[in-house]
């Protein structure tokens, strides 16, 4: 499952504003590659809407079937908001309406272990 948990307005190419649903997926614990020490994250996507701003953000909270993929991508610059670092990414996360089987007894397992 996957929680709508946000929206943004974004401009498309004829310059007419429509609104981005950002989608948070469940928590998982993830292992610092510098410190070793683990710790609590989730996937975030966002998906294009068709929705005015009141019905998006109506929207906040509702839970949908699917899951946060990491798909791989060409290398791209990224800047840390936080730090103003640029570093180089390779991916990018998405939204997965209909995942694997493996996938959602997984997800569904994470879920009974919180």
């Amino acid at each position: 499952m996957v929680t709508i948990s946000n929206f943004k307005s974004a401009i498309n190419a004829e310059g007419e504003e429509f609104f981005l649903l950002e989608l948070l997926g469940g928590v998982e614990s993830v292992q610092s590659k510098e410190t070793g020490r683990i710790y609590l994250t989730a996937r975030k996507a966002t998906v294009s809407s068709t929705f005015n701003e009141s019905t998006c953000q109506s929207l906040i909270g509702t839970k949908m079937p699917g899951t946060i993929q990491r798909v791989e991508v060409e290398p791209y610059a990224y800047v840390i908001q936080d730090t103003g670092e640029e570093i180089t990414l390779s991916h990018r996360y998405e939204y997965d309406p209909n995942p694997s089987l493996e996938e959602t007894v997984l997800e569904r397992t994470n879920e009974l272990v919180l």
